[in-house]
């Protein structure tokens, strides 16, 4: 059997993120949040990152926090958090 790749992996904890019916806490939304933005459009869509609220401001401070991370590198974490989440 073939091992799935990186980019179907994150599609796949994409839906399952989606569907989610439980509650999250905020702290882990955030994570989630951040890993999803670093993994599609990476640090320079950041720039462009409009602040007009508070809660813009978080999801932000969020992403700034892990712009240092590959897009690859997002797309795992991402993974593996939905994934832990799940269990």
């Amino acid at each position: 059997m073939q091992e799935k790749d990186l980019d179907t992996l994150f599609q796949e904890a994409y839906e399952k993120a989606s569907n989610m019916t439980e509650s999250i806490p905020p702290d882990m939304m955030l994570r989630i949040y951040a890993y999803y933005k670093q993994a599609t459009q990476g640090k320079e869509q950041l720039r462009h990152f409009q602040t007009f609220d508070l809660r813009d401001g978080f999801k932000m401070n969020a992403w700034m926090q892990v712009k240092h991370l590959l897009p690859e590198e997002a797309k795992k974490l991402y993974i593996e958090t939905i994934n832990s989440l799940i269990k």
